[in-house]
Parts: C-alpha cells; structure tokens; sequence
C-alpha cells in the first residue's frame, strides 16, 4: 500500500466518524418531529401534504399497519416507474426519441429501483428517456431511500419503548425524511456537482466532430441532481452505463472523495440517533465502532491484493511495484484520474453500504479484491449499510449476538433491557436467511442451466464467480455488478426482479415484526448479570458473529469462485 491511499483511507473514515454526531442529531430531531433547523420553512407544506393524502399526523399504527403501508407504497412505485418505462415514446422530455423499454426489461428495472437495488440491465443514456430518469428512476431514488431508513427508526422505537402497540406512522416517517433529509441535501449538493463539472441540462446529445474528422455523440442531461442522490440514497444506478467512471460523473478526485463520503453519511448518521433514541449514545457508537472494524479489515484485504498486481505478469518479468513513474499494481479497469487506491476505496464502500455505484469494473479486481465485495454484500450489507437498512440489519446481528451470549452464560438473553424469546429469534433468523436462500438458490439455479451460462463472459471459476456475484448483488439490493455477465436477458431480467423483491421485502416485513413484539414490551432492570452492549466486549462479539455467519453461509460458493481462481493464478495456471 502507498503512503497517499493510507492517508486517503485515513482522512475518509475520520469524516465519517466527524458526521456521524451532527448527522444522527439532525435526524433524531426530525422522526422526532422537534424544532429543526428547516422546521420553520418546511411546516407549512408538510401540513399541506398530510391534508391532500388524507394523513393524520398524530395516528400512529402497529407493526403490522406500517409494514401494510410500506408494501402498498412500493407495489404502487413499481407499477407506475413500469407503465412510465413501458410509456417513454409517448411521454414528454424525449429529446433524443427513446423507444419504449421491452416488457422483462422494464419489469427488471422497476423492481430494481422500488428496493433501492439499481440493479441496470441497459444503458442508461441509450434507453431511458429524461422524463423516465427523472420521473421514474430519480423519484424512487428518494422514495426507496426514504423507506430503508424509516424502517430503521421504526425498529428503534420498537426496541426503546415500553408496553406500546405502535411504531410510528409510515406516511409521516416518509414524508419528513424526503422533505426534511434528502430532498435539502440534495438540492444543495446537485449544485455543488454542478460547480466542479457535471452537466444539468434537458437538452439533447450534442453532435461534435473530433480532431481526426469523425462524427462523435455526446449524451448528456440532468446528471447532477440524479448523482447526488444516487449516492447519498445508497442507491448506485448511473445515469451512464459506466457509472461513476463516467468523466460527466465523476469529473474529478474532488468528486470522487465527495461521492463516497455522501455514500457512508446517513448509514454512519443513524448509528448515533440509534443512541440518542436508546437513551444512551454508547449503543450507538458500538454499532458504529463494529461497522468501522469490518470496513477497515475489507481495505486492509482489497488494496494489498490490488496493489501487488498479478502473479502471472510477475512470472512474465513485468515490473508492477509502485513508483514514481507509474502507479503499479493490477490497474485494469480502473481511471487514471483515481488510481488504485481511491477506486479501492470506493468499492469497498459502495458494497459495505447497498449503493451499487462503482468508479471501476468490479470485473476487472484480482481475485482475492473481488471477493471483499462479495462478501460485504453477504454479510446482508451490514457494514454500514444501506440508508436504514445497514442498521436495521446489524441490530438482526445485535439481537442474534445476545441471544448467543445468553446461551453461553446460561441466561434469558436481554437486548436493550428486553428480552429475546423465540418469536424474535424466529423472526431474526427468517431475516438472514431468506437472504442466503435467494443468493445461492438463484446461483445454483443459474449456474447449471443453459439460460444462465449463456451470459457469462469467462469460463471456469471466474464465470461462476459472475453469476454469484450477480445474485448477491441482487438480492442484497446492492446493484453493482462484475461486468462480464449479460443480464439483459429474459432469464436474468425475470430471475433478477424476483430476487430483488425477495431480498427486500422478505427480509423487512420480519423486521417490522421484531419491532413490534420488541414495543410491546417491559424493560428488565439491570443487574449483575446483565450483558451490556455498549463496550468493546459487545463489539466484538458483534462482528465474531457478522463474520461467522457470513463465512458459514457463503464459504463453500466462495470456494469455488475467487478462492480458487486465486490459487490457480499462484499456481502461475489459467481456466
């Protein structure tokens, strides 16, 4: 590793941890519903919206009401981001006459944005109109966005308060996290981008001819507004089909450290109004301090294998030490304007939280780099995490955790002053395995059919490793991808949005019901025997089981995918 990508690591992760207080405050305040700074201002038209939807502010509902809401909200999302793209021809803001999407395509869109995954099956600036980008694919970057970290406060609720039959309301939740968080931020931050190189336009591609005389089309639009929020939503999706490696969006090293910054800003936020909203900022911090270990460890693995380059050029006596002459190591299919480090960075923390955003081909990384990815999206994107959905996942971890310390000490185990009977563990379990049970299950579909082997773009261990990865990618509402698989097909656009909507709803429906039956509850007080959860003991016992399941779970594919492409290549052999 080189001097600058340690430092660039290092100044990363300390902004993380400097917004993390100011964000978490921030949002308290506004689930809260307390005097904020934007309160003041936006009140008037919240109100507003709550009298055209037929809102009661002050109704709060049970587990069961806010998981119903969550579903019709979504199902209502897909269906409309699906006639738009199936509508596109016909619908304004088409400058450059963009056709009507194809039926499984569409399908497999739709459901990709309606989980937050932004799974692309197309090229974004060939297929989707503007009006479809904006109207269908940037709304639900806020919409989904907004139910991830809802579904988060709402299990806080459920696990900090006492004897109560309800959670909140999920129409309130929604509309003061869109109003309040994401929509001010993101006005803000689409002008930054604006400022240091990205375009904002609805005009159309411009037509330009290059220094040889060839005629060349550069496609264009309102990339900025939809960058921001891809980023800070967690949700990846490019305008452009090469994402962030675009120079439109991406333009510069500047923008790249911003875009992953805004990436880990709400998931790390929510750690710190866990605490608050607990009663004690310490539960908070842990869960941030076992996000940050196993962030760190995937860099510590990912660049070292990066940097040292491959094996088979080595043997072939290519020089790939880092110098002042070149920056070494394995540098296909990455920019020159990042290097190796900062698009190391960046894909350790696009798949540590569930943004499917990328600045270089995942396809391209060695072998053992291409497995940190893999397993981050496997851990249930816990390390740090989604808006909401990386702390709502490791709280499922928290809860397993304790009930294991439980067991080890012979003791009804207890999580925030409640105890964790069978419905809970019942519940927690159902979460993480429906995960595993779509990934592999999918996989191993895929893997032994003509449909699926069809789109592979290697042989041997590494196609496998595409597919795997694809299925992950997929059901943990990831969205990046190795590039060498074809997912535009019938299969893979129908197996895909069925995954999608597996890994999402089927993980959070169980989690809406832990929040409940944990609401219900009274407080044990504490005593002697008491296990607590907010020191270094919790934390590692944390991530011990984050790594275990995981690594129980997905060793055997992971086996046969990069493990063992990564002996071949130390074997100086080839697939």
């Amino acid at each position: 590793m080189t001097l600058p990508g340690i430092l660039e690591i290092v100044l990363f992760l300390a902004i993380t941890l400097l917004l993390a207080k100011p964000v978490g405050l921030y949002l308290t305040g506004v689930f809260n519903g307390d005097r904020t700074l934007l309160r003041p201002v936006l009140r008037p038209l919240e109100g507003t919206i709550y009298r055209l939807c037929g809102v009661d502010p002050e109704v709060e509902q049970g587990w069961a009401a806010y998981a119903a809401g969550m579903l019709l909200f979504s199902l209502a999302g897909l269906l409309l981001t699906y006639a738009i793209e199936r509508l596109q021809g016909a619908l304004p803001f088409n400058p450059n006459g963009n056709r009507p999407v194809a039926a499984a395509l569409a399908f497999n869109t739709a459901a990709s944005f309606t989980t937050n995954t932004n799974w692309q099956n197309y090229y974004g600036e060939a297929t989707m109109s503007y009006f479809t980008q904006m109207a269908g694919l940037a709304v639900h970057n806020f919409t989904s966005a907004a139910t991830g970290i809802v579904i988060a406060v709402a299990l806080t609720r459920g696990l900090t308060r006492r004897s109560a039959e309800r959670i909140g309301n999920f129409w309130v939740d929604t509309v003061r996290c869109i109003l309040y968080v994401l929509l001010p931020v993101c006005i803000v931050g689409a002008l930054v981008f604006v400022g240091l190189g990205m375009p904002q336009t609805l005009g159309p591609n411009v037509a330009a001819t290059t220094l040889e005389g060839a005629k060349q089309t550069i496609t264009r639009g309102p990339v900025a507004s939809q960058e921001i929020i891809k980023e800070l939503g967690t949700n990846g999706g490019g305008f452009f089909n090469a994402n962030s490696a675009h120079p439109f969006e991406n333009p510069t090293p500047l923008t790249n450290f911003l875009e992953v910054v805004a990436i880990f800003a709400i998931p790390s936020g929510l750690t710190y109004t866990f605490g608050r909203m607990t009663g004690n900022p310490r539960n908070g911090w842990a869960i941030w301090a076992a996000m940050a270990i196993l962030f760190v460890a995937g860099v510590a693995i990912a660049l070292p294998a990066e940097q040292v380059g491959n094996p088979l050029l080595t043997r072939l006596g290519v020089d790939q030490t880092p110098s002042a002459i070149q920056a070494g190591g394995n540098f296909e299919g990455k920019e020159t304007r990042f290097g190796i480090a900062s698009s190391i960075l960046f894909t350790v923390v696009t798949t540590a939280a569930s943004c499917g955003a990328v600045n270089n081909m995942h396809d391209s990384l060695m072998p053992l780099t291409g497995m940190v990815p893999l397993f981050n999206m496997q851990t249930g994107e816990v390390i740090f995490g989604g808006v909401g959905a990386g702390l709502y996942g490791m709280l499922v971890f928290a809860i397993l955790a304790v009930f294991i310390a439980g067991l080890m000490v012979g003791r009804t185990p207890e999580y925030l002053g409640k105890k964790i009977q069978s419905y809970e563990m019942k519940m927690a379990m159902l979460a993480i395995l429906v995960l595993a049970a779509d990934t592999l299950l999918f996989t191993g579909v895929a893997s032994v059919t003509t449909a699926g082997t069809s789109s592979i773009g290697n042989p041997g261990p590494h196609g496998f490793t595409e597919i795997l990865y694809a299925f992950t990618s997929m059901t943990g509402n990831n969205g990046s991808a190795f590039a060498g698989l074809n997912g535009n097909t019938p299969f893979y656009n129908v197996a895909g949005a069925v995954a999608m909507l597996i890994g999402r709803f089927l993980m959070i429906v169980p989690i809406l019901a832990i929040a409940g039956a944990m609401a219900r509850k009274q407080r044990v007080p504490s005593s002697l025997g008491t296990f607590p959860t907010d020191g270094g003991l919790f934390v590692g016992l944390l991530v011990g089981t984050v790594l275990i399941v995981g690594a129980l779970t997905f060793f055997p594919a992971l086996a046969l995918g990069p493990i063992v492409e990564h002996l071949l290549l130390v074997a100086g052999r080839t697939f």
